[in-house]
C-alpha cells in the first residue's frame, strides 16, 4: 500500500537523528535540549503524592485549575499581566501541542505564516498540514529581527507572524524597544502572533525577558507558549501552557480537545505545588544556567572553535570553520562517532542555509559531562 505523503519534505527531526547516534556511539549528548540532572525534589515528592492521592484518571480539558491560577499568579508576577485563568490559560502536553493547536486554530488553506530562520523545525510541518505556506524571513547577523524585511513581508495573505525569543537555537532575545516596533507593524493589520517563549526564565546578564504579555496591546493578539520542562528540568513530563485572550482561546481549545483532549493529571498538581510553594526556584534559574554557560565558555576557550554570543536559552552556538570546512550535519556526525560528542547541526533550521559552519551545543548538563566533552572537544585539530 502506498501513501501521497503530506509532509513529502519531512524526515525524522534532527533531535532524534543525533540523540539516537549518541545512544549507539555513547557519545556525550550535548545535542538534544534535555538536562541529564533531575528536577527539583520537591516536583519528584510533589509528584509522589499526588498519584498515591488517586490524581491518576483525565485532568479537567483546559487544565487542572490550580495549576491555571499558579500561572497566572507567574504571569502576574513576571510580566504585570492580569490574565484570567479559567478562560485565558490552557495546559497542553507539552509547548509543542500548544504551538501545533494554535497554528490549526488560526490557519487557513492559503494564507500565509511568517516565520524567522534559524526556525525551531516543528512550525512549518504544522503550517504546511493546513495547506498554508511559511513564509522564511532570516534574522539579522546577530538573530534579530529585522524589522524592515518583516514589514515588506506582511501582506494581504499573512496570517500568523512566529516568534521564538530566548531564541532557540541562537540564545538571542529580543530588546525592550522590540515590542514597541512590533506593535507598531501589526496594528492595522488582522495578523495574529505565536510566541515561543519557553526559554523565558533562561536569560543572562541582568536582562529581562520581553514577553509579548509585557505589551498589553499585544496580548490582545497573541498566543504566548511556556514549558514547565525547560523551567523544571523535567522535559519528560511534557507540560506547558498557552495564555491567549479569551475568545482566541475559544479557537485553541477546539483543537486542543481533539488532540490530546488533556495533560496527564498528577503533573500538573504537582507543577502547581512547585509554583506555589518554590517560586524563588524560576528567579534562580537564570544564575544556575549562567554558571553554566560561562563554566562551558571557559572550558571551550582553548579549542578552535569560535564561540557565538549567548544571551539567553541553555544553548551555546559554535563556529568549527577553523577546525573543518565540512558541512554541518557531516562534521555533526563525525563528531559523535569518532570524538564521542554529539551536537546539533543549525542547517534543518533553516529553510535556506547561509554559507556557514556552526553546530550547537546544550550546555544544560552536569559540570562533569560538560568537562568531559570539552577536554575532548579541546584535543581537536584541522
Amino acid at each position: 500500500m502506498q501513501i501521497e505523503s503530506k509532509l513529502p519534505r519531512v524526515g525524522t527531526t534532527i533531535f532524534t537523528v543525533m540523540s539516537r547516534l549518541a545512544e549507539q556511539t555513547g557519545a556525550l549528548n550535548l545535542g538534544q535540549g534535555f538536562p541529564d540532572f533531575e528536577p527539583p525534589a520537591l516536583f519528584a515528592a510533589a509528584l509522589q503524592r499526588h498519584v498515591k492521592a488517586g490524581k491518576n484518571q483525565y485532568a479537567p480539558m483546559a487544565g487542572v485549575p490550580r495549576l491555571q491560577q499558579q500561572i497566572g499568579k507567574k504571569l502576574a508576577r513576571d510580566y504585570g499581566a492580569s490574565i484570567e485563568p479559567e478562560t485565558c490559560i490552557t495546559v497542553t502536553d507539552g509547548a509543542t501541542e500548544g504551538l501545533f493547536d494554535t497554528i490549526t486554530a488560526v490557519v487557513r488553506p492559503g494564507d500565509e505564516v511568517i516565520v524567522f530562520d534559524p526556525c525551531y523545525d516543528s512550525y512549518e510541518p504544522a503550517v504546511l498540514l493546513q495547506g498554508a505556506r511559511a513564509v522564511h524571513l532570516p534574522l539579522t547577523a546577530e538573530y534579530r529581527i529585522d524589522f524592515e524585511r518583516l514589514a515588506s513581508a506582511i501582506g494581504p495573505r499573512t496570517r500568523l507572524i512566529v516568534l521564538n525569543f530566548p531564541h532557540n537555537p541562537s540564545g538571542a532575545v529580543l530588546e525592550p524597544g522590540d515590542l514597541e516596533t512590533l506593535a507598531q507593524l501589526v496594528r492595522d493589520t488582522s495578523v495574529f502572533l505565536l510566541s515561543d517563549e519557553v526559554y523565558e526564565h533562561i536569560v543572562y546578564d541582568g536582562r529581562q525577558h520581553q514577553s509579548l504579555l509585557r505589551s498589553s496591546e499585544l496580548r490582545e493578539r497573541s498566543f504566548v507558549v511556556g514549558s514547565f520542562g525547560k523551567a523544571y528540568h523535567a522535559t519528560g513530563w511534557k507540560v506547558g501552557w498557552v495564555v491567549a485572550p479569551a475568545a482566541l482561546t475559544v479557537e485553541l481549545r477546539k483543537v486542543h480537545q481533539f488532540v490530546t483532549f488533556s495533560t496527564s493529571n498528577a503533573p500538573q498538581h504537582a507543577f502547581a505545588d512547585v509554583l506555589e510553594q518554590e517560586p524563588e526556584l524560576l528567579r534562580e534559574l537564570p544564575k544556575f544556567y549562567q554558571e553554566k554557560r560561562d563554566r562551558f565558555r571557559r572550558l571551550l576557550a582553548p579549542s578552535l572553535f569560535r564561540l557565538l554570543p549567548v544571551a539567553g536559552t541553555y544553548f551555546q552556538l559554535a563556529d568549527y570553520s577553523a577546525l573543518s570546512r565540512d558541512p554541518d550535519l557531516e562534521f555533526a556526525r563525525r563528531l559523535a562517532v569518532e570524538v564521542g560528542v554529539a551536537v546539533i547541526p543549525v542547517s534543518p533550521f533553516y529553510e535556506r542555509q547561509p554559507e556557514q559552519h556552526i553546530i550547537r551545543f546544550c550546555f544544560a548538563k552536569n559540570d562533569s559531562t560538560l568537562d568531559h566533552a570539552a577536554a575532548r572537544l579541546c584535543e581537536l585539530t584541522p
